[in-house]
């Protein structure tokens, strides 16, 4: 069975363009114009993943995003958004979106996308699994205790994550994290004290590296960041220039 996409765009250029190249490329397509029929086929039709316009009449991407979310949807959802600023990113993410693509897009950016999202949907696509063996690494300080782990928990600095029921703790504070978040701090608590580079990142989370130009990996650890650090508590992701990222708790 071919996976489903409903794809909300206002603009009729672009929706029917990206309906097009996404029936080409093997996706059963719902193609509507604003966020109202979105909902409306979400509720009579779920779909395996959702595309939507962040700037549309009436109820915009986000609010369709924060009302699925708030029903307890966690279908994934792929942004499409002309807004550039950092802040305006977050709010995607803050409303429960798992990824975005700024426009103008590269069509096989946003395929990119999807597959990423759908696989990691998938038992099989697991970040758990794509992350048991050795990463690639750049480097670093001596690494830190290594993870606690079970079939079900992961434990590191201070972080435990169950990954079955997806939820995530730093010390007793329950910290609520959209998908992409959650798996990102899982890959990274599963390597604690290994320095990963950004393109093994990418490719873990994404599954492709889209270049030294995006900012997509910054903003999620950024968000994550502030998600997880506490008034008076070491912080526990750090930055390693120019190769990528580290859990530790210093």
């Amino acid at each position: 069975m071919p996976q489903t996409v409903l794809l909300a765009e206002d603009d009729r250029a672009i929706r029917h363009a990206l309906e097009r190249a996404l029936t080409l490329e093997g996706y059963e397509v719902t193609a509507v114009a604003d966020g109202v029929e979105a909902l409306a086929q979400a509720h009579k039709n779920p779909p395996d993943v959702l595309v939507l316009d962040v700037m549309m009449p009436g109820i915009d991407g986000l609010q369709v995003c924060r009302v699925l979310r708030a029903e307890g949807d966690r279908t994934p959802i792929l942004m499409l958004t002309a807004l550039v600023e950092t802040a305006d990113r977050i709010a995607g993410l803050d409303a429960g979106a798992d990824d975005y693509v700024v426009k103008p897009f590269d069509v096989e950016e946003v395929f990119a996308r999807l597959r990423a999202l759908l696989r990691r949907t998938s038992p099989a696509g697991s970040v758990g699994a794509a992350a048991s063996g050795t990463p690639t690494a750049g480097g670093g300080d001596a690494p830190a205790k290594g993870p606690q782990t079970s079939e079900r928990h992961i434990e590191a600095a201070g972080i435990r994550m169950d990954v079955q029921a997806r939820r995530v703790w730093r010390g007793t504070r329950e910290v609520e994290l959209t998908r992409t978040e959650f798996e990102l701090l899982e890959l990274l608590v599963r390597n604690a004290g290994i320095v990963l580079d950004h393109s093994t990142i990418y490719d873990r989370i994404w599954g492709y590296d889209f270049g030294p130009g995006s900012k997509n990996l910054a903003v999620y650890v950024g968000y994550l960041r502030r998600k997880l650090d506490e008034p008076g508590a070491p912080q526990l992701i750090h930055t390693v220039r120019g190769v990528g990222y580290v859990l530790r708790e210093d």
